[in-house]
């Protein structure tokens, strides 16, 4: 994306009824100014047509309304008021009317619904809280709903899960927006992993750390990361931790909800994103230099976790890039 003096905007629907959390996400993500970044960061816009309360009893009283919102480069409905009750008509055509003019359009929990009623999901993948998803598919069937992912990017319009998974989502908007390393930054100030495993096709698969009380763990994990191109087998790691293999295992799943291998995987393939984005290493000599032993083996685990090939990578990222 080209940056120039004013960052992308983004907006941000408010509706009656709502939580603060999902706007919180969006606010804590985009709205914060961050310098330390060396990019010129997002013009953030919480929208609304009226003052609207918020569960606890406070108001809010955005300073744009929804012609702020239709204006945006991007627009975010973080829910929906009553998922069994059609979305306000206003909202409905004011997504209708972003999308037509080029914006990407994001939800994040129910607000799929809003965007499934603009007929903005029709003939896509997306997906929203697995408590919705039945109902979201009985009520608009040309949508194909997954109810097993963090989120679905399907280019100019995106869908999150419940309510944690859209801070995964913005990360993954900022990712697509100023590449990893500014992505992995921000995801560091917020305390979270860049990327999470949602059980399918994420950006990228990597569990979400757990509890990491366990310095023992914690060590061995830190070592890892140091030695990404040794050979991390399990035992070396055990042996980092002081642990036998058997009690390490156990472990380590319960403090990262996932095995080692796995996890070390989900380093390296993450490892490789910059040297994607930035560099003109060759395939093969990114996959030595993040620690897999040939190129056909990153390529391999490379698709399954991204579903599309590092090359393929490299090419969307930086035409990306150009725009």
């Amino acid at each position: 994306m080209r940056i120039g003096t004013r960052g992308p905007t983004v907006a941000v629907l408010a509706y009656e009824g709502m939580s603060a959390f999902e706007t919180g996400i969006v606010t804590e993500v985009f709205g914060l100014p961050r310098p330390e970044l060396g990019v010129t960061w997002y013009d953030l816009r919480v929208c609304a047509p009226y003052p609207v309360r918020i569960v606890g009893g406070g108001v809010l009283h955005p300073a744009h309304g929804l012609d702020g919102f239709v204006a945006a480069d991007t627009v975010i409905v973080p829910g929906v008021a009553d998922v069994h009750r059609d979305p306000d008509p206003d909202v409905v055509a004011a997504l209708r009317t972003a999308h037509d003019r080029g914006a990407r359009v994001v939800s994040i929990c129910s607000g799929a619904f809003a965007l499934a009623a603009a007929g903005l999901l029709d003939g896509r993948r997306a997906t929203t809280h697995w408590q919705y998803a039945d109902l979201l598919r009985r009520r608009h069937p040309r949508v194909e709903v997954d109810p097993d992912v963090l989120y679905v990017d399907d280019g100019d319009v995106l869908t999150g899960a419940g309510s944690a998974a859209g801070l995964d989502l913005c990360v993954h908007i900022v990712r697509t927006d100023f590449g990893a390393g500014v992505a992995n930054a921000v995801a560091r100030r917020l305390v979270v992993q860049p990327h999470r495993d949602g059980g399918q096709a994420q950006f990228i698969e990597a569990p979400v750390t757990g509890d990491l009380s366990d310095d023992r763990i914690a060590r061995s994990m830190d070592w890892a990361l140091e030695h990404l191109t040794d050979s991390l087998t399990v035992e070396r790691l055990a042996r980092q931790a002081r642990m036998s293999q058997r009690t390490y295992l156990r472990h380590f799943a319960r403090c990262t909800g996932t095995s080692p291998v796995r996890w070390v995987l989900a380093q390296r393939i993450q490892a490789s994103l910059p040297l994607l984005e930035n560099s003109d290493a060759s395939i093969e000599q990114i996959a030595k230099t993040v620690g897999f032993d040939t190129a056909v083996t990153y390529r391999h685990h490379f698709t399954r976790a991204m579903r599309t090939s590092p090359s393929a990578y490299r090419r969307a990222f930086r035409a990306r890039g150009t725009k």
